[in-house]
């Protein structure tokens, strides 16, 4: 499941690995305990806490099924008969192992990650004191990698939440989970840092970073500090020799709760959006805009009729503090409105021309747009377009118009779309909208930028970092 890569996330490990472990044990005699105190000091020690806090962490196994990817040739039945092919299944079967934590004993909550729970058609938490229960999945957000499950509530232990917005670098943390399968592990270390984004390995990153050991199996365990209060959702690695080496990244609780609150009451995240796009500030900015410190993001764009236009928001504005959340950067900007609910008012500590200013809107929701395949060419049909909108991961970073969803046995799916795709050119006709899309496809054949030769849809296509071309016909 994993690739030799820097990032990776780090649970739902699948099994069927071979551990390679060799033990080694040797008694000899009584086995020794250690004395109680030295000189009198009673010896530190985690265990009280663990105690208290190991029965809220669940082992979660998951078995699901993916569909096989093979020539749309062998979708053809003519085909498979003249040439004597085999049938063969157009699925497999998947089973993975990661962590969960009771979040609500008296409602039986469990709260993951995304990807342990993804794809997955039975769904098993098993408990510390060896109980097994059927969960059901009661919501997941892909963006944020939370998910949130419920089992029957019988004798569950839930963990105290502690303010992740009050963790410091330095603090000492706990990591509980399920490593390679192994069963129940505990591992300390310290925070190591705080707010870690741009790691590309969710939508939304505002990590905390510890050094705690943290492997393939720990996703959706337990990052607690020294009260045994939850502060923390492990998710990620660095990892590049495929184990642990020091550097591993968990949601803030802070962020995971209000995500996991939205889950329980809709079942999906319903996000809006103010409608501004934010730039980092430099240096050079500061120094351009007549800061003494640099602080802040400054608004480079407010779209027309959003809520951050009716309020009175400008172009060259500094953000300095969202519902009095500090903002260091851009990714601030986004991760505070994307835990906001729509119609939620909020409000927004600005700097103009050196002044002060606090300004109040209105979270709305975002006018998505859609476009069908099928109304652009039929070798397109399958395939849904979307413009990219306030709360997407892509918005602001990139542009052009999202492929969001594709039909395996449709005509776009046999031949190469997939989700997630970034269309950004058609017949080399840059595009930034689904309206720009629709004109694009329908532009005469004699135009320049047309493709020469029989009628056809050139499309420019960014996948994982890279551009590939298309050409239907």
């Amino acid at each position: 499941m994993f690739k030799t890569r820097t990032l990776r996330c780090c649970g739902a490990i699948v099994l069927g690995l071979s551990l390679g472990l060799s033990l080694a044990l040797t008694l000899s005699g009584a086995e020794a305990a250690l004395p109680a105190a030295v000189n009198g000091q009673v010896l530190p020690t985690l265990a009280p806490m663990l105690e208290q806090v190991t029965p809220a962490v669940v082992n979660i196994a998951t078995v699901g099924h993916v569909r096989i990817q093979q020539n749309p040739l062998l979708n053809d039945p003519f085909f498979r008969r003249f040439f004597n092919v085999p049938d063969q299944p157009r699925e497999r079967q998947t089973q993975s192992l990661g962590s969960g934590v009771v979040i609500d004993a008296a409602r039986g909550y469990v709260l993951t990650n995304h990807h342990v729970i993804d794809k997955a058609d039975k769904i098993r938490v098993m408990l510390r004191d060896g109980r097994q229960f059927d969960a059901q999945l009661i919501g997941a957000d892909p963006e944020s990698d939370v998910a949130v499950v419920r089992i029957p509530a019988e004798r569950l232990t839930a963990l105290t939440l502690a303010d992740s917005d009050r963790l410091r670098v330095g603090d000492f943390v706990v990591a509980i989970g399920n490593p390679f399968g192994l069963g129940q592990t505990v591992t300390s270390g310290i925070v190591s840092a705080l707010g870690r984004t741009g790691l590309g390995i969710e939508g939304y990153e505002d990590f905390i970073q510890t050094d705690a050991s943290i492997n393939p199996g720990n996703s959706g365990g337990a990052l607690v500090n020294l009260r045994g209060e939850l502060v923390g959702l492990n998710t990620a690695i660095i990892a590049p020799g495929g184990g642990n080496v020091g550097i591993g990244f968990a949601i803030p609780i802070n962020m995971a709760h209000a995500i996991m609150e939205q889950l329980v009451a809709h079942g999906k995240i319903q996000r809006g959006q103010l409608g501004i796009t934010a730039q980092d500030l430099t240096p050079e900015l500061a120094q351009a805009f007549g800061l003494e410190q640099q602080r802040g993001t400054v608004v480079t764009e407010v779209a027309e009729g959003s809520p951050t236009a009716s309020a009175g928001v400008r172009v060259g504005d500094i953000m300095l503090r969202i519902n009095g959340h500090t903002i260091e950067s851009s990714a601030d900007v986004r991760n505070r409105v994307g835990l906001l609910r729509i119609g939620e008012e909020v409000t927004l500590d600005i700097l103009r021309s050196g002044q002060p200013q606090q300004i109040r809107a209105v979270i709305q929701a975002p006018k998505l747009t859609h476009l069908d395949g099928a109304q652009l060419d039929p070798q397109l049909a399958g395939a849904q377009f979307s413009d990219i909108q306030e709360g997407m991961p892509e918005y602001g970073r990139v542009e052009g118009v999202l492929i969001s969803a594709v039909e395996p046995d449709s005509p776009a799916g046999q031949t190469g779309r997939r989700p997630g795709d970034l269309l950004v050119s058609i017949n080399r006709m840059p595009i930034k909208s689904t309206h720009e899309l629709a004109q694009a496809a329908q532009a005469p054949t004699h135009a320049p930028t047309q493709i020469q030769g029989d009628a056809g849809l050139l499309l420019n296509i960014q996948r994982g970092g890279t551009s590939l071309f298309l050409l239907i016909r």
